[in-house]
Formats: structure tokens, C-alpha cells, sequence
């Protein structure tokens, strides 16, 4: 895993790269590269930062060069063996054992063909010394990420977007509609960018530019196309999804340094857990828990003694972290790192966590991300299926029922009340058609709400957003209403939240992060599974957990799902309250007029009140804000 930079036809592009590299430095401390060359008036550097954790000498060093082409590669390639092979039957020679080798031979090999044969993740730039043209590729799922920023005809691109800000901010304009965006979903799709002038290239395609300025696009892997062919290939039965996820699981832990697992003791976490505890007997784990305090006030389930009994069973040595962090100090520098304004703090845990296994040593965490995403396994997914029937209630019988919950505090002065919580936030969605209702189930504000907070001349970028979200919905011919669910959330919130938040976070503390449930062959696996029997009798993800039986033992199956969360409304009520009124008070984001101050003070007195759960809310305004005021500082003009 490592951090990938360079430019293409671009003004002192040399320089520009090497800084370039210097800024993602921390995705990669154990190795830096350069690699330049001109073709004509054409010039191409690639910079490459290295975390060592396949083929640990030069030979997997990069950027890497033969024959004429030239690679900078972010990424794991988990199928590499299989393709060495592949290419060796086609008298392909190798000097190491690198996956980055088994890459460049595929491409010198194949071209762009070789993107569907890839199993991995990964993102990388690779240039035709004889043709002059530059490809930039992204993997099928969009795990690794790629900013890249056009211009005359030339280009350049970074593993992260802070590089680009930081050495290009004052020719950078916000973008004020990918911004409404975050608002809405407290985080930035895959398919916007903070910044105007730049772009995420999308997962399964692929960028090639050539010495004349002109571009061409290509799209190797549809997720909508899997989905729906996946559909009609006919159900898996538990033990064969177990195998796919078996196989997947034990492709990820091919590593040449130490391999460890995130253990919630959730269903995820365990299963994969157990999964490696039997490829690799001497596997180590890392979990977290929080202030007694904290976890009381949010209600919060014991997860921790799941995650001890899940070690205990399969001889895992287990790091348990305690989650008492100073946000204050934690706030400007996860949203530093995070690149774009996220509003999960889960990315605090994931630093905290990779931060005490790379001090133990550990360079490789694998970790149970999109799972809920593939099966089903959110409270959103099944609290839809939910209000599809609570809407068959007369509509006299619901009114009564919303007032008196309407009235229902979700906190007192010394705990909140977590049934009150979701009562609330299923009532706001329950009475919605299907896309409506789906996207009000897991965003921060309905329309109304959003149009009251900021600038009213946003209001064309509300609906922009609005209807994004509603054809990414809609661009399916799935009629299984959970795979619907399903597939807009593999679309937009695992790249745009999960996955995102997860690589900024892990590589910050230079640490790589696999999500083997994230892999094309699982993704295939899950869309062949009808809804009904992921969800089904009021459990989420039915036909992961069945397939989680081989190895895991019911009390750990179906214990009550846990959160990869923390304790917002404890830190808001505590630590953060000062900084909240400051921000609605003196903010750069008030100032500015992008957000209303009236609007703030309210989302605020409902969460000092107990009215209302609006944590997540100020949560989230609190890392735009200081998204902004970085932004501002870097240079970038704000419209």
C-alpha cells in the first residue's frame, strides 16, 4: 500500500510532483521513488511513496520501469499468484515477487484488458514510454482513491487531496453543490468533488491521455451491470457463499508482514476473525471500548465482551483500546487527513486502532467493511421494509401514534434514551415513497430542512443533489426492493463514507486496510442472494449469518448488532459544546453566509434539550467547518 502522485504535461511538473509526494509521505514511510521522462514537449513524472508489505526489497520498489513502460501503483493485487502464472505461461520473466511486477507484465501484456482480471484494490498511473500516453486506472469498487485535476491538455493526479489543495489551492474554487452534498449525507459522493477543478476518477475505469492533449475514458466493471446479471444466476446456498467469502478472506491475509483484524465483536469482524484465526493460528486482533461514562449516556452495547469471548474461542491475542480521545485536538487533524468534510467519527476509531497497531508493528488490518452494504445488515434496510407495511396502517391510526412520539425526549440530563432515537428517525421516513424514504433514512435532513440551513440562493443545488440521489436509485432493472437498498449503497455510501473515511484514516497512520466482504467476487456472490432471504423475520443480513455458521457459534451469530461508532452525544454535551457555539457564532461557514446562524442555534438548542438527537448534525458542521477554514487557508477561493 502506498501513496501514488505525479503530473503530465504540466508547468514544472518535476517539482511540483516531488512536493506532490512529500504531502502523502505518511501513506508510505518506508520508501520513496521518482520517475521522469520527456517524449517531445511532453513530460511525465510519477513520485511514489512506499509501504512495504509484498516483496519488502528493491525489487517491489517503485515507481517501477521495464521495457518501456513505467508504473507509480497504489494498491494489492490478491489474485497476483494466479496471474504470475498466467504470464509466466505466456514467457513473461519476473525479477521479484511484487504484485506491482505482476501488474506492469499484465499491462505490457494485455493494456487496459488486463483491469477485469484484477482482484484487489488499487489505483495506479502507467506510462508508454513509446506511445507517450498516460493511463490512470481505479479499482472495480473504488477501495483506493485518485484526485486528479485537468488542464490545457495536461494533468495531475494524487493518491489524496489534500496534495493537490495544498500545492494548487489558489487556482482551486469550492464547490458549494459538493458541499450541500456532505450537508445531506455527511460525506461527499464518489461522484463530486470538494474543489470544482477537480475530480475522483470513478471506480472501474480508466483515464488515457496522449502528447496531443486529447483524452479518451473507458469503463471496465459496472456494479449496476453485476448486480442485475448477478440477479438471474440463480441463488447460492449457505455453504457455497461461505466459501466465496472463505476464498476472499484468505486471499487478503497474503501479506510478507504481519496481518491483524478489526474485532468489534459484531457479525463481520468475528466471522473474519475466525476465518483468518484458521489460516493463520498466531493472528492478533484490536478492538476498542469506551469511557464507562460515555457508553452509559449513549446507551451503547457492551460489544467488548463479544469481542473477548470471539478471541478467546479461537486463540486470538486480543489489543483492547480505550476510545477516550481529546476531539478538540482529534477534530482539525482527522479532518485534515479525511481529505474532504466527513462526518463519521468512526475515522476516529479507525486512526486510533491502526495508530496502536502500527506502534505494535502491525502494517495490515483486515477489516469487516461492506458487508452491511452487500447484505443487508443495516437497521435503514430493514426499518424500510418496515414502513413499506407500517403504511398499509390507516393514516388516522399513524397520526396519534407520531404525536406522541413527536413529544418523547431522546435524552435527560444524565442518559439518552437510544428506542426514543429510532423511533424518531423511522417516523421521519415511514410515510415516504420507496427512493425518498431510503435516502431519508440514513441522510442528516429532509429537503425543507437542508433549504433552511444554508444560503437560499443553494436552493437549485438542494435539488441537484436531490436528484442524483434518486436516478442513482433508480439505474437498475433489479425488482428485489432489500437489492435495490443494496446496490445504491455499494454505489454511493460504501466509495463515498466507508471506504473513503477508511483509507485516509488507516493510511494516516501508515497502515493498509483490506475489506475482503469488498471484493468482486463476494459482490457477485451477495447480489445473487434474493432479499427475502437477506432480511427476514426482523434480522438483517440472514444469509450472512447463515454462511457465518460454519464457523461462528449462534451466540455470536445473533447477539444484537453493535456500532462501529462512538459517543457523540456524550462529547457534544460535553467536550464540544464550547466549540459548537463558537462555530455558530464566529464560524468561517456563518461568515461566510453559506450557512444560516438562526438554523444552527436551533439544530443546537434541540440537542442541548434533549428534543431532539441532532449530534451527528453538529458533528458533522463542526468538520465542515474546519474542512473550510483549511481550504481558505490553502488558498482556494470559496465559490
Amino acid at each position: 500500500m502506498c501513496g501514488i502522485a505525479g503530473s503530465y504535461r504540466w508547468p514544472d511538473g518535476g517539482p511540483l510532483t516531488d512536493r506532490l509526494t512529500k504531502v502523502i509521505a505518511h501513506r508510505g514511510p518506508d520508501a520513496t521513488g521518482r520517475y521522469s521522462h520527456a517524449v517531445g514537449d511532453s513530460e511525465v513524472h510519477f513520485g511514489h511513496a512506499r509501504l512495504s508489505i509484498i516483496d519488502l526489497s528493491e525489487t517491489g520498489a517503485q515507481p517501477m520501469v521495464a521495457d518501456g513502460l513505467a508504473l507509480t501503483y497504489n494498491g494489492e493485487l490478491y489474485n497476483a499468484p494466479e496471474l504470475r502464472a498466467k504470464l509466466a505461461a505466456n514467457g513473461a520473466r519476473f525479477r521479484g515477487t511484487s504484485d506491482t511486477e505482476v501488474l506492469l507484465r499484465a499491462w505490457q501484456q494485455w493494456g487496459t484488458n488486463c483491469l477485469p482480471m484484477l482482484r484487489g484494490m488499487f489505483a495506479f498511473a502507467v506510462f508508454d514510454e513509446r506511445t507517450g500516453e498516460l493511463t490512470l486506472a481505479r479499482d472495480q469498487l473504488g477501495i483506493k482513491p485518485l484526485y486528479l485535476l485537468r488542464r490545457d491538455g495536461g494533468l495531475v493526479f494524487a493518491s489524496e487531496l489534500k496534495a493537490l489543495a495544498s500545492q494548487l489551492g489558489d487556482s482551486l474554487h469550492i464547490d458549494d453543490a459538493a458541499l450541500v452534498a456532505s450537508l445531506l449525507y455527511y460525506w461527499v459522493p464518489d461522484s463530486r468533488c470538494s474543489f470544482r477543478e477537480a475530480e475522483k476518477l470513478p471506480p472501474g475505469s480508466w483515464l488515457r491521455l496522449r502528447p496531443d492533449g486529447s483524452a479518451q475514458r473507458g469503463t471496465y466493471f459496472s456494479l449496476r451491470d453485476v448486480a442485475d446479471a448477478a440477479a438471474d444466476a440463480g441463488t447460492l446456498s449457505p455453504a457455497e457463499l461461505h466459501d466465496v467469502i472463505a476464498d476472499s478472506a484468505r486471499a487478503h491475509l497474503r501479506a510478507d508482514v504481519p496481518v491483524a483484524t478489526f474485532l468489534s465483536g459484531g457479525l463481520d469482524s468475528s466471522y473474519l476473525t475466525a476465518l483468518a484465526a484458521q489460516q493463520q493460528p498466531d493472528i492478533s486482533a484490536y478492538t476498542i471500548g469506551f469511557r464507562a461514562e460515555d457508553a452509559k449516556f449513549e446507551a451503547m452495547p457492551d460489544d467488548l465482551r463479544y469481542a473477548r469471548q470471539v478471541a478467546a474461542r479461537y486463540g486470538v491475542e486480543l489489543h483492547e483500546i480505550e476510545i477516550a480521545p481529546d476531539v478538540h485536538d482529534l477534530l482539525p487533524r482527522m479532518t485534515y487527513h479525511l481529505d474532504e468534510p466527513i462526518g463519521d467519527p468512526a475515522a476516529i476509531n479507525t486512526f486510533l486502532i491502526c495508530s496502536a497497531a502500527r506502534e505494535a508493528g502491525v502494517k495490515v488490518m483486515l477489516s469487516g467493511m461492506g458487508a452491511d452494504e452487500l447484505f443487508g445488515g443495516y437497521r435503514k434496510h430493514l426499518a424500510n421494509l418496515i414502513a413499506r407495511r407500517y403504511q398499509r396502517i390507516p393514516a388516522a391510526l399513524r397520526r396519534p401514534v407520531r404525536a406522541a412520539v413527536d413529544r418523547l425526549p431522546v435524552a435527560s440530563a444524565c442518559r439518552g434514551y437510544r428506542s426514543v432515537r429510532f423511533a424518531k428517525r423511522f417516523l421521519s421516513f415511514a410515510d415516504l415513497p420507496e427512493e425518498t424514504a431510503f435516502r431519508r433514512s440514513y441522510t442528516l435532513y429532509d429537503r425543507a430542512e437542508l433549504l433552511a440551513l444554508i444560503n437560499p440562493d443553494l436552493a437549485p443545488a438542494v435539488d441537484d443533489v436531490l436528484t442524483e440521489h434518486a436516478d442513482t436509485y433508480h439505474d437498475t432493472a433489479l425488482t428485489d426492493v432489500v437489492n435495490r437498498m443494496c446496490l445504491a449503497d455499494a454505489r454511493m455510501f460504501l466509495p463515498g463514507l466507508n471506504l473513503g473515511y477508511t483509507d485516509r484514516s488507516s493510511m494516516a497512520a501508515s497502515t493498509e486496510v483490506r475489506v475482503p466482504f469488498v471484493d468482486v467476487e463476494v459482490v457477485k456472490a451477495a447480489f445473487r442472494i434474493p432479499g427475502r432471504e437477506k432480511i427476514a423475520g426482523g434480522q438483517g443480513k440472514l444469509a450472512l449469518k447463515r454462511a457465518a455458521s460454519e464457523v461462528l457459534p449462534p451466540e455470536i451469530i445473533y447477539r444484537p448488532k453493535g456500532l462501529f461508532s462512538a459517543p457523540l452525544r456524550a462529547w457534544m454535551s460535553r467536550d464540544l459544546a464550547p466549540l459548537v457555539r463558537e462555530v455558530i457564532h464566529d464560524g468561517a461557514l456563518v461568515s461566510s453566509g453559506f450557512l444560516r446562524r438562526d438554523a444552527l442555534e436551533r439544530l443546537a438548542t434541540e440537542d442541548a434539550t434533549g428534543r431532539e438527537d441532532r449530534s451527528k448534525h453538529l458533528w458533522h458542521v463542526l468538520t465542515l467547518e474546519y474542512w473550510y477554514r483549511a481550504a481558505i487557508e490553502a488558498g482556494a477561493n470559496p465559490t
